[in-house]
């Protein structure tokens, strides 16, 4: 049996030990798929991203051959702590949506050490709605050729936190994309759209929370790359309307239903 080549962090060993029972005992946990990642060498992981629990999930599945160093949203080191944990993890902090190079510029840097680091097209939790994705994948595949790309198809994390109400069945597939390379003539966008696509066949969107999941529920769409570029039905906008609809109505004149007062007539 082949093992990690890798030093794991403590930080990194620490939180996924943690955070085990949840995922393996209590989410019923199954991998497949694993032997796809190589044991040494640049490993690029794209994944879908429905709930926070996703990245947790492919550290554990993950964790006997690789360390996953993943893009995280930046607002996340606010707190000095959580912070402190997430550095010593080696994830790396992205502002989401500005094009922050700076970021790339790192994950770049490390893939070509040798790391392996994971990224989700999508840029953040899909919340129940199609999302595009974003071009950062495609950069990193560019920048980095030498590297091994292997898609991480993630589903029910998102029950994860109902304890005890709803057991959930954790599932996590490893896959090898059809044409994993990106081609000369495909902008970085094209190519993170692609990908995203074959991620999203394997692991339809999921919504995470009890109030989304209520508000949206059998209007979940079914991603493609048409609903993310024009985000209808179900994509941008989709989860906020749901909600609004759901919402208790404020007291408002006439909110009980009785007719406000007539005005005399003079």
């Amino acid at each position: 049996m082949a093992h990690r080549i890798e030093r794991i962090t403590p930080a990194y060993r620490g939180v996924m030990i943690a955070s085990t029972p949840g995922v393996v005992w209590w989410g019923r946990l199954q991998v497949t798929g694993l032997e796809l990642l190589p044991l040494e060498g640049p490993l690029l992981l794209v994944g879908d991203h429905d709930s926070y629990w996703d990245t947790v999930t492919a550290g554990i599945a993950a964790m006997g051959r690789r360390q996953i160093r993943a893009l995280a949203k930046s607002s996340m080191w606010k707190n000095r702590l959580l912070g402190a944990v997430l550095t010593g993890m080696g994830q790396i902090p992205i502002d989401r949506g500005s094009g922050n190079t700076g970021a790339l510029d790192r994950a770049i840097e490390e893939l070509r050490d040798g790391a392996c680091i994971g990224i989700y097209p999508e840029g953040t939790r899909s919340l129940g709605r199609v999302l595009r994705a974003r071009s950062g994948v495609g950069y990193i595949a560019r920048a980095v050729p030498e590297a091994t790309i292997i898609g991480g198809a993630c589903s029910g994390t998102v029950a994860i936190p109902r304890f005890p109400r709803s057991r959930p069945h954790v599932r996590l597939e490893f896959f090898e994309f059809d044409r994993p390379a990106i081609a000369p003539e495909e902008s970085p966008q094209e190519y993170s759209t692609r990908l995203l696509a074959q991620i999203r066949h394997r692991a339809p969107i999921e919504v995470a929370g009890r109030k989304r999941a209520a508000a949206l529920a059998g209007r979940v769409p079914t991603w493609s790359p048409e609903l993310a570029i024009t985000g209808k039905p179900g994509g941008k906008g989709a989860l906020e309307e749901a909600l609004a609809q759901t919402a208790p109505k404020q007291d408002s004149p006439g909110a009980s239903g009785r007719r406000p007062p007539s005005r005399a007539r003079p």
